[in-house]
């Protein structure tokens, strides 16, 4: 409320000159306290009817910093949302129209959902748009925590005794703030009186009833701890008794740049009753100084000390060199005499009665001859029954000398600070002080000019102007939202505060000040000018508390864990310190450690060229605890190459007042040894030795079995050996690989195993190798070899291990021959030309699926025909002739009939264990003995038959009968004879008989070449050639030739 006037003036001018209408509204962030009373002032300009304008204030509350909520409005009653409402109609909140273009927003009982950022909006007037309609500022609603206490107690004091009270100020607002502290006296309902005060600027000041006591020392505040403070006063007068408490009020700049008091508290209060020692009375006579200067104001204070002096009668006179002045009655009237009657009606003097006991005499403005003596009589009257006043006793003080000087223009001005070196961040003042002290009436105006560092030109920084106005120079804007310029009323000294210094603030600094003299005419002119000294100010850097933990570790772990590192900043050098952290890996190779990862002060990510070499850009994960001093970094699925020494440099950076971050310190950490290896080899194939025999043509299944493994993840791949007898080295049969992927071994080595073999993995780790028909050749020492791979983190592929199992020794077998043939003997006697049988019987066979091949012997003895006797007689006995009658091959194959049997032989097969042969029409020739020799025939499992076993049978003694000789017979029997008689008596059929058996010849071998086609044996027996003889009268004859059976 204090600016707001001169400030609503100035936009008032502004708005007149402006075309376009525009809102403005006090300017922000506004801090306040919880609980204050809290105006903002709004003003629109440009605007062209009415005069009255409306206006309506909304907040944008931080939850929601978009959503309008409505407040209070000057035109629309129901404005307000519902939340406002009740503080609206109780007028805790109402708007106060200061102009008809300018209103104040108060709050009267500020609460914390009361910050925010507030909007004044006009609506429009005009017929048309123009300008800006509205306007924001923001408003922080901080705790009230300034805390006024003091003992409340009572005190019976004697006059003279001394009197000692204390106040405990504190406050915890986290803004920049000042405190300001005084002490009051009162009595009843008379209003307080100021006995001493520390301004918000700690300018000590007493009040007007105590400032000469203070002057003299017997009015003392002091600080005696950090937020406590004492009041002393010696010498305790009677007019001293009443109440005394003290009073702090919480100053804070606004960015206008004037100071507001948020809060003002009092304490309880100290009861201080002053006994007086007698009725005399005292006078002493008081003023602030002793020399003047023209134009000044002057005080003269005639206090008088006496108990009860409500209840006595005094009255007073001023006097001037020994010349009276004026005089006052019980009735406090003054009478002045005709020179100072004249000043008085010109408003320059006044004599005055303050108070009960104090007297005023005050000369506004001093004169050269008002130099002299000035001083006070006080007379106590007594008033009679008549009503008269009669004098008794009269006292006066001593005379109080003035020297009033003319005002001169010589002066001199000097530059000083108590802090020529300060820390970022930090604050400083800068006082420029003009003596002689020259009254505040007089127009003097002090700029403050600033070289910076490294620059060589002075700038105007800031001036106050000679009607105590503040102008900023254009140079250094930044200077102004940190800076204040402040002039102490009671002295000449101009002081520069500067917060939160920075380089920007460093350089050279002095003062110029101006001495004015104002014109009739209103116009200026300058009396003289001073420049004070250089005053040079150094923003240094804060020192550095950085600490890095130098701990040094190892940490030892197996592939594809995570490698955790931390790196722990142990001190810092400000809670507000952003840290750049790059991670190195130091490599035994390398000279120097390589960077894999840096996180910037400001939390960005820049990969190193050691993370891009080695593809670790999807493997790492960076962390920062929520305290902000520990920082990690995770290596996920660590590799072997990743082993090495991890190490941490990290860089303090601090935000500098002009918001710009530096580097202050930098330190590295210890290292962190780490040892990447690759899982511990488990792999375990069994070991145990088997043998295993089996028989030709049968299947056999080969075992392989992992009883261990390095991991479940992991993928294995099998291959299996042979060591056949005969051969050096031992051969690949088959392998799968990890992929289950199957490869055979070299076909020229395998042969035909190869199509007979079948892998297979029924279950994890069991790997079976399945032989099909199994044949001697398989017969052999077989292992297996078992690879394990693992993955590495990179989805590489690679073997760790490896292991062989136990020898598995295979021997595969021949059937064992059980072949049996009947070996009984037997005697056959048939007649001649009548057929015989001979019966080849198997009794037991080695397999179910052998073939067989038989052969019938005829065994008779041999002629002794071409021998001489000698040579039969040197016989011991005599040797038999074996003759072959008839074989029949394991693929039903017969063997060319011999001579003499040619058309007599049938063969039959009654089963698969019995072979007939049938000798027709038999001779004496055919008389012996008869035997057939089976061998027994099977086939490999490739086919190939080969011979197991052959075994004889018993012989069949045979004795063909002679009929006798008839004609038929003899012709019969003797071929010759036959031909004779029956071909060469008919020459004329030769050669039709000759055609005959041509025709006869072709058909043969017609039929011969259509059986066995394709290579296939014959197991059936072809349709038999019938012989028919035209002269004999036998039945037909079977004739059977080789081949013809199957």
């Amino acid at each position: 409320m204090r600016t707001l006037r001169p400030q609503l003036a100035s936009l008032l001018l502004l708005g007149m000159a402006l075309a376009q209408r525009q809102v403005a509204v006090q300017e922000g962030p506004l801090y306040r306290t919880e609980g204050s009373h809290v105006t903002l002032w709004c003003k629109v300009s440009g605007y062209q009817d009415p005069v009255e304008q409306n206006f309506q204030w909304s907040i944008y509350l931080p939850s929601a910093p978009e959503r309008e909520v409505q407040i209070v409005s000057t035109v629309d009653p129901s404005f307000p949302y519902a939340i406002y409402t009740q503080r609206v109609r109780s007028r805790g909140i109402y708007v106060e129209r200061v102009q008809g273009d300018a209103v104040l927003l108060h709050i009267t009982e500020l609460q914390d959902r009361d910050a925010g950022e507030y909007e004044c909006h006009t609506p429009n007037t005009d017929k048309t748009y123009f300008g800006s309609y509205s306007a924001k500022m923001n408003l922080v609603v901080i705790p009230d925590s300034l805390r006024v206490t003091a003992v409340p107690q009572t005190l019976n004091k004697v006059e003279h005794d001394s009197l000692e009270l204390k106040c405990e100020v504190s406050k915890s607002t986290a803004q920049h703030s000042h405190v300001s502290i005084a002490w009051y006296r009162q009595r009843g309902s008379e209003a307080p009186v100021e006995v001493i005060s520390l301004s918000r600027d700690f300018v000590l000041r007493a009040g007007s009833a105590y400032a000469q006591r203070q002057a003299t020392g017997d009015v003392r505040l002091d600080k005696v701890g950090e937020t406590t403070s004492k009041l002393t006063i010696y010498n305790l007068h009677p007019s001293d008794q009443g109440e005394f408490y003290c009073e702090a009020a919480e100053w804070i700049q606004d960015p206008d740049k004037s100071w507001y008091a948020m809060t003002r508290k009092r304490s309880q209060g100290a009861i201080v009753n002053v006994q007086a020692t007698d009725k005399e009375f005292s006078v002493r006579l008081e003023t602030e100084k002793r020399t003047y200067i023209v134009g000044e104001p002057v005080e003269f204070r005639c206090i008088l000390e006496a108990q009860n002096v409500p209840d006595r009668y005094f009255s007073i006179s001023w006097a001037f060199n020994s010349s009276l002045i004026a005089s006052l009655g019980p009735n406090a009237v003054p009478v002045l005499n005709n020179e100072f009657a004249q000043r008085e009606a010109l408003g320059q003097l006044k004599v005055a009665k303050e108070s009960d006991n104090v007297f005023v005499l005050k000369i506004y403005r001093l004169r050269l001859e008002d130099s002299g003596k000035y001083n006070c009589r006080v007379t106590e009257r007594e008033k009679t029954v008549t009503g008269d006043f009669i004098d008794k006793e009269s006292k006066r003080p001593k005379n109080i000398p003035i020297t009033v000087l003319p005002l001169k223009a010589g002066f001199a001005v000097t530059a000083i600070s108590r802090t020529p070196g300060v820390t970022y961040n930090e604050s400083f003042d800068l006082q420029c002080i003009i003596k002689p002290h020259y009254p505040s009436w007089v127009p003097v105006s002090v700029t403050w000019r600033f070289q910076p560092a490294g620059s060589t030109e002075f700038h105007d920084l800031v001036t106050f102007t000679r009607d105590g106005g503040v102008q900023w120079g254009d140079r250094y804007a930044g200077f102004r939202t940190r800076t204040a310029i402040e002039k102490v009323e009671s002295s000449n000294n101009v002081r520069l505060s500067i917060s939160r210094a920075s380089d920007t603030e460093a350089g050279k600094y002095q003062c110029v000040a101006e001495l004015w003299r104002k014109n009739y005419n209103s116009s200026w002119t300058r009396l003289a000018d001073r420049t004070s000294n250089l005053l040079e100010i150094r923003v240094l850097r804060p020192v550095t508390k950085l600490q890095v933990s130098k701990s040094k570790r190892s940490i030892t772990l197996v592939e594809n864990r995570p490698i955790p590192l931390n790196c722990s900043v142990k001190s810092q050098t400000s809670p507000d310190s952003h840290f750049a952290v790059l991670w190195y890996v130091h490599k035994p190779s390398d000279a120097d450690g390589k960077l894999i990862l840096k996180t910037t002060h400001s939390s960005a990510f820049e990969y190193g060229t050691y993370a891009e070499e080695e593809g670790l850009r999807g493997r790492l994960q960076f962390e920062r605890s929520a305290s902000g001093g520990l920082f990690s970094l995770t290596v996920q699925r660590a590799e072997v190459r990743d082993s090495g020494s991890y190490y941490c440099h990290v860089e303090e950076w601090l935000l500098s007042p002009n918001h710009a971050w530096y580097k202050l310190a930098e330190e590295v950490s210890g290292r962190t040894e780490v040892t990447v290896k690759q899982p511990d080899n488990r792999l375990k194939v069994n070991q145990t030795h088997k043998n295993i025999t089996v028989l030709e043509n049968q299947w056999v299944t080969l075992e392989c079995q992992v009883s261990s493994r390095t991991s479940p993840s992991s993928q294995l791949s099998v291959e299996w050996y042979v060591w056949r007898p005969g051969h050096p080295e031992k051969e690949a049969v088959a392998q799968l690989s990890r992929q289950s992927t199957l490869r055979y071994g070299d076909l020229v080595v395998l042969g035909d195993l190869r199509s007979r073999l079948h892998l297979e993995s029924p279950s994890p780790g069991l790997y079976l190798l399945s032989i099909q028909n199994a044949t001697v050749r398989d017969s052999g020492a077989y292992d297996c070899r078992v690879e394990e791979w693992l993955l590495d983190p990179s989805d590489r592929w690679y073997k760790r291990a490896e292991d062989l199992s136990g020898l598995i020794t295979l021997t595969v077998k021949q059937p064992d021959p059980t072949l049996q043939v009947d070996t009984a003997t037997a005697n056959l006697t048939v007649q001649e030309r009548e057929s015989f049988p001979l019966d080849c019987s198997i009794l037991s066979r080695s397999s179910p699926e052998s073939h067989f091949a038989v052969t019938w012997y005829n065994l008779r003895a041999k002629e002794a025909g071409g021998r001489t006797e000698e040579e039969e007689e040197e016989k011991e006995e005599e040797e038999e002739e074996r003759e072959a009658v008839l074989s029949v091959g394991p693929d039903a194959v017969f063997s060319p009939e011999a001579g003499r049997w040619e058309g007599r032989l049938r063969f039959q097969r009654l089963s698969a264990v019995l072979f007939r042969l049938t000798v027709l029409q038999a001779g004496g020739a055919d008389t012996g003995n008869y035997s057939c020799r089976v061998e027994e025939w099977l086939a490999d499992p490739n086919g190939v038959w080969y011979r197991l076993a052959e075994e004889e049978s018993g012989t069949v003694a045979v004795h063909v009968q002679d009929a006798g000789s008839t004609l038929q017979s003899v012709i019969c029997s003797n071929d010759a004879l036959f031909y004779f008689v029956f071909f060469y008596p008919f020459p004329i059929f030769g050669i039709l008989i000759i055609t005959i058996l041509l025709v006869r010849f072709k058909s043969r071998n017609s039929s011969k070449n259509s059986e066995g086609k394709n290579g296939v044996p014959l197991l059936w027996i072809k349709e038999p050639h019938l012989n028919y003889s035209p002269t004999c009268l036998e039945p037909p004859v079977l004739s059977i030739h080789p081949g013809t059976i199957d």
